[in-house]
């Protein structure tokens, strides 16, 4: 069985980034700070034809590239970035090159299918297949509950109303007109990644950490009132019962999603415990 790096071998690994939006430049922002960044070289893989416009872009010494191919040999990390779809076209090829790969959009791998090919690419490579925690706080309570006997987990995600806008609630409901917090989803982990592939990545982490994603119940809630992104996780497990909540400012570039997205990726580059191995 292949081991978990090291921190320190965390932290020395040479990365690259698939994409170059808001998550991606403030993981960049923040690594090109780091004493000693010679030793871990940096580099961003955008789509072809895109590479003038990225180079403009990228802090000095940071290399951009237009396929995984062209990483050099010492990249140990490919971290996606770009949605589900950028977790579908690169993730087996990230692990068969015999580069770990991590993703925060998790919500990708409630296609079954897709989740099994990369564990099995995982494990045929020998590398590791992470999902960042995001925006979720308390996954280690999360996994000692499951480790114990996880028996319920219900996920709830609140947002301002104009983040759910772009969704099928957008279709439902008119949220410009809302003049409370409105329910806008009840399903399971699965349904709701399926049918709210930009909103529900932390309920998919929620579901591949703890029960599964037939048996995380989860609940969306579009709140004309709020100024931050919500996070609740209720459960029960041989160990009692848990609550957690945690309010997550919306990324400035995109208010889908929540800036602590991007710390969860530079606190696990820094050797924090910030990443969910899934093989």
């Amino acid at each position: 069985m292949p081991r978990s790096p090291s921190s320190l071998e965390i932290m020395m690994q040479s990365i690259a980034l698939i994409g170059y939006g808001g998550t991606a430049q403030t993981v960049v922002q923040e690594l090109v700070k780091e004493v000693g960044t010679a030793r871990r070289s940096l580099h961003v893989v955008v789509r072809p034809g895109k590479l003038d416009h990225y180079r403009s872009m990228v802090p000095p010494g940071v290399q951009v590239m237009d396929s995984l191919a062209s990483l050099p040999d010492d990249v140990g990390l490919v971290i996606e970035t770009a949605g589900h779809s950028a977790v579908l076209q690169y993730g087996r090829e990230a692990l068969s090159l015999g580069k770990n790969f991590g993703l925060i959009s998790s919500g990708a791998l409630a296609d079954e299918a897709l989740l099994n090919d990369l564990r099995t690419a995982s494990t045929d490579s020998g590398k590791h297949l992470l999902v960042f925690n995001g925006a979720m706080a308390a996954m280690d309570a999360l996994t000692s509950a499951k480790a114990a006997g996880l028996q319920t987990v219900c996920y709830t995600g609140i947002k301002p109303a104009k983040a759910w806008e772009g969704t099928p609630a957008a279709e439902q409901f008119d949220l410009n007109a809302l003049t409370g917090p409105t329910v806008i989803f009840e399903g399971s982990a699965r349904e709701v990644a399926l049918a709210y592939p930009k909103n529900a990545n932390v309920a998919a982490t929620v579901a591949l950490a703890g029960i599964g994603m037939e048996k995380t119940s989860v609940r969306l809630i579009a709140d004309p009132h709020a100024l931050v992104n919500r996070h609740r996780l209720d459960g029960t497990s041989p160990l009692g019962r848990f609550e957690f909540e945690t309010e997550a400012l919306p990324s400035a570039s995109n208010p889908k999603t929540s800036s602590s997205t991007a710390y969860s990726i530079v606190a696990y580059l820094r050797g924090g415990p910030n990443a969910l191995r899934l093989a």
